[in-house]
């Protein structure tokens, strides 16, 4: 006969039991790492694209300068006539494309996620237009230029923003009635700014034409050091009032409930916003879309990431560039203004938008 064994322990037992709250909050901090790993990648990757797309200006043109050479001219050498390509003509360029596109996907970031809308980016609701409708007044009216001119379209920016604000206060601002209002606003302004272009010369309203599509032809350092400057002071103070949108984005009363200060963190957000788009408007013209696309590209690369600013910036950053390489070179003997390519890229997702809500408001 077989000799029959008793039965052996259970296969749990010798192992630790872990309790149920541990188990949670350990699976709990793997996600939050995993979150954190995949943020890191995807600014990483967004950065690497920027900065491919930066050195692909400066290295293809009409004279293509190699790679070696580019780095020489950085690091302070290079000869002569690659010093001129690049420190002269190139760069700066190149370097106004970041920084312009990391003001906008920034600032299109806060727009849309204090606001809770995905139309809610300064291109679509008057900031932008204000800021460039004052550019327009200030050179034709009173023939300004330079830092005059920029300090015109900063002042444009803020008054259009701070009007939307103030016609939008009903005891509160809520998203959907700031979006209209600002719709409003912009239309107002965009027919002033046709009604002074067509009272001005021939040559002004050209000019002005090929800076309202957004441009970055003819860019040179003197327009890149105002934008550095101000860029470095706004969008390390953009992240640091930022602090307060996790609490906004809940709703008022949840807000003030959490302990935030609603109607001041609103107010230092919406001001942060508007100076980084009148700052990016006033070196470049209003370039269109770029805040209104670069926030869901981001969030759609960290979904449950909330308002991705990081990232919004980024991927600001590497589309402006991006697209003023295609500009400049998808066309053979002409260089198009870089709104042009970036119009091509969000006036589609602006219909699917509209198109996708019109859906959603029919039950369909």
């Amino acid at each position: 006969m077989r000799a029959v064994h008793p039965p052996g322990p259970p296969a749990w037992k010798g192992r630790p039991v872990i309790p149920p709250a541990a188990e949670a909050a350990a699976r709990v901090e793997r996600l939050r790492l995993a979150r954190r790993v995949r943020f890191a990648l995807v600014c990483a990757c967004l950065l690497l694209v920027a900065l491919a797309a930066f050195l692909a200006s400066l290295t293809i043109g009409d004279i293509d300068v190699p790679v070696a050479d580019v780095w020489a001219v950085l690091t302070g050498g290079g000869d002569p006539g690659s010093r001129f390509v690049v420190h002269e003509l190139r760069l700066p360029r190149a370097l106004l494309a970041l920084v312009v596109g990391l003001c906008f996907g920034l600032s299109g970031a806060v727009f849309q996620a204090l606001l809770r809308n995905p139309l809610a980016s300064p291109d679509i609701i008057g900031v932008s237009a204000g800021a460039s409708a004052a550019a327009v007044l200030a050179s034709m009216a009173f023939g300004l230029s330079g830092l005059a001119l920029s300090g015109g379209a900063l002042t444009g920016a803020l008054a259009a923003g701070a009007a939307i604000y103030l016609l939008a206060w009903r005891g509160g601002v809520s998203g959907g009635r700031f979006v209209l209002i600002g719709i409003g606003v912009a239309a107002g302004l965009v027919s002033l700014r046709s009604y002074l272009m067509t009272r001005a010369e021939v040559t002004e309203a050209q000019n002005a034409f090929v800076w309202l599509a957004g441009s970055l032809n003819g860019r040179s350092w003197d327009q890149l050091w105002p934008l550095l400057g101000c860029a470095a002071a706004l969008v390390p103070l953009t992240l640091a009032v930022s602090r307060s949108l996790t609490a906004l984005q809940l709703g008022d009363e949840a807000a003030g409930g959490l302990g935030a200060r609603v109607e001041r963190g609103r107010l230092a957000l919406l001001a942060c916003a508007t100076a980084l788009v009148g700052v990016a408007t006033a070196a470049a013209g209003p370039i269109g879309f770029v805040a209104f696309v670069s926030p869901p590209i981001a969030r759609r690369l960290l979904p449950g990431q909330g308002a991705a600013l990081v990232p919004s910036a980024l991927t600001g950053a590497a589309l402006v560039c991006a697209a003023d390489f295609a500009a400049q070179h998808l066309l053979p003997d002409t260089q198009l203004p870089v709104g042009v390519v970036t119009s091509v890229v969000g006036a589609p997702y602006l219909l699917w938008l509209l198109a996708r809500a019109g859906r959603a408001g029919r039950g369909g």
